[in-house]
C-alpha cells in the first residue's frame, strides 16, 4: 500500500457517463481525488479523467470493471488502495435500468438488474467497510423514487431499487458510528436514454411542485453534502425530486 495520501479519496460506481460525471466533476472541484469505475463507457470515462487531470494531476484513478462479477469488487478495491492508500467516500450510482412488463420478464432480466442495483451495491460497501472506518468516511447510494412509487411495465427495476433502499438503512444501522450511509433518490432529472414523450415528461413536470425538471447538478451538490457537510446524518435517503412524490 502506497503512504498515506493527503487528500480525501472517492469511488464512484458508473462514472464515465450522465449524472455519475457530474458527481465526479462536483467532488473532483471539493477537493477529492477519484476512483472512476467504468464497465463499458471508456471513451467518454478516459475524457473526463483527462478533463480532471488538466486541473489538478494525479488526481484520478480508472477501474474497469463488470459489476455483476463478484470477484471484481474487491479486487477493484485493492487497486485503488494500492494507489491512493486510503478510501473516504463510495458512491454506488451504477445502474441499470429497462421494462420488465409482466408475462416478459425473464430470468436473465432479473440478474443484471439486481446484479447492479442491489448486489453490486452491497458487496461493494462490505468490501470497503475497512477502509471506510479507518476513514470515518461515507457510503451514498443512488436510490430512485420508483423504490416508493412503483414504475409501469418496470416491476424488476422497482424491486432491485427497494432492496437498494433496504439496504441503505440497514448498513447505516451495521456501521455506525465510524461509516454513514445514506442514500439520494432523484426525480426528473435526465431523462432515460431511451426517451420519454414530450407530452408525457410535460405533464409529470405540471404535478410536481417546482414544475420544473432538476439537474444532474442538483444531484451532485446533494451528494456532497451528504459526504462532507452532514456529520449527523446517516439512514436517510434524499427526495432530490422537486416535492414530485407530493403528488397525487
Amino acid at each position: 500500500m502506497s503512504p498515506r495520501h493527503d487528500r480525501p479519496v472517492a469511488l464512484i460506481t458508473g462514472a464515465g457517463r450522465r449524472v455519475g460525471a457530474v458527481i465526479a466533476r462536483t467532488l473532483h472541484a471539493a477537493g477529492y481525488d477519484l476512483a472512476l469505475h467504468y464497465r463499458r463507457s471508456a471513451d467518454d470515462v478516459h475524457a473526463l479523467a483527462d478533463e480532471l487531470e488538466r486541473q489538478r494531476g494525479d488526481s484520478t484513478l480508472l477501474l474497469q470493471a463488470e459489476l455483476a462479477e463478484l470477484p471484481a469488487l474487491p479486487a477493484m478495491l485493492e487497486r485503488l488502495l494500492a494507489h491512493y492508500g486510503r478510501l473516504d467516500a463510495l458512491v454506488n450510482n451504477a445502474s441499470a435500468f429497462f421494462p420488465t412488463p409482466l408475462g416478459t420478464a425473464t430470468p436473465q432480466q432479473w440478474n443484471e438488474l439486481f446484479a447492479s442495483n442491489a448486489q453490486a451495491p452491497f458487496f461493494l460497501s462490505q468490501a470497503a467497510i475497512p477502509a471506510l472506518r479507518a476513514a470515518r468516511g461515507g457510503i451514498v447510494n443512488m436510490i430512485d423514487i420508483y423504490a416508493e412509487r412503483p414504475l409501469a411495465n418496470h416491476p424488476i427495476y422497482c424491486m432491485a431499487k427497494a432492496a437498494h433502499a433496504a439496504m441503505t438503512r440497514s448498513l447505516a444501522l451495521e456501521l455506525g458510528p465510524e461509516i454513514r450511509v445514506n442514500g439520494v433518490a432523484p426525480g426528473a432529472v435526465m431523462w432515460p436514454s431511451d426517451g420519454k414523450p414530450y407530452d408525457d415528461q410535460q405533464a409529470m413536470l405540471a404535478r410536481t411542485p417546482l414544475q420544473r425538471a432538476g439537474t444532474p447538478e442538483d444531484v451532485a451538490g446533494t451528494v456532497l453534502w451528504l459526504l462532507r457537510d452532514a456529520p449527523f446524518v446517516t439512514g436517510q435517503i434524499i427526495r432530490v425530486d422537486g416535492g414530485r412524490t407530493l403528488s397525487v
